[in-house]
């Protein structure tokens, strides 16, 4: 099987990443020239990745293509390469449906939309995918935890929270700042409050059977740190505030 990239962005090559460091069975990874300073780096780093001269050339020599551009580049570029029918094409694209991409591509193929986030590089994160396939989510299966979606417009409330990755490594950033601010080295503030949320993550998955609310309180003990924490943040509306982020995204999306 040979895969094709067009785009080599974050997320583009995080996923080839996770895809050279698993088991997934391949024989070539065409990649687009695109980005020059990414493309050269995955060449150097794997032997099996070739870089195309066009766009058009990795869609020629490919069984699988992933999309990986932005909207706009989407738009302009996908009606003018040239799909072979049987072809398998997965898209990273966030705003664009499947029936716009059937229309861009003109020819019957397998069609799947896809959210990868950069953890995939080491084989983390989910990958929600629309709609449910079994090949795609044997693939994905390799590199982290995929999660079927039929109906698509329920699919763009992953894509909503998948915009909340920079906000999140924010928050991170927030908390590491204020630290260093206290005296604390930024190498050492920044290893604490890494390996801080990322033991309160694994603590939530773990615990993933449960509601989120019961982690809620049971990590408050009355007039305790967390309490305040918690109640100070609720009254600063913070918690309102990612409700509202998530609902524009979510309607940038279904525009």
């Amino acid at each position: 099987m040979k895969l094709g990239f067009i785009g080599t962005g974050k997320i583009a090559s995080s996923v080839i990443t996770g895809i050279c460091k698993s088991k997934i069975s391949f024989k070539q990874i065409i990649i687009s020239p695109r980005n020059k300073i990414i493309a050269n780096s995955l060449k150097k780093n794997f032997k099996k990745i070739t870089i195309a001269k066009n766009n058009q050339e990795i869609i020629d020599k490919s069984n699988w293509i992933f999309l990986s551009v932005t909207p706009k580049v989407g738009k302009k570029i996908i009606k003018d390469l040239k799909f072979k029918s049987g072809q398998t094409i997965i898209s990273f694209i966030s705003t664009i449906n499947l029936s716009d991409l059937k229309k861009l591509i003109k020819v019957k193929s397998t069609i799947v939309r896809a959210i990868p986030l950069p953890p995939i590089s080491f084989k983390k994160g989910p990958v929600p995918i629309c709609p449910p396939n079994k090949k795609v989510k044997s693939f994905f299966d390799k590199i982290g935890s995929t999660i079927e979606i039929k109906n698509e417009k329920l699919s763009t409330n992953f894509w909503a929270t998948s915009g909340m990755m920079a906000s999140y490594y924010n928050l991170l950033r927030t908390m590491s700042d204020w630290l260093v601010k206290k005296g604390i080295r930024r190498k050492d503030s920044q290893k604490y409050i890494t390996s801080l949320f990322l033991a309160l993550s694994e603590d939530a998955v773990i615990n993933s059977q449960k509601d989120l609310k019961y982690l809620v309180q049971e990590s408050q003990t009355p007039k305790g740190l967390n309490e305040q924490g918690l109640k100070v943040m609720s009254k600063k509306g913070v918690y309102k505030s990612v409700v509202d982020t998530l609902n524009s995204i979510h309607k940038r999306l279904n525009k």
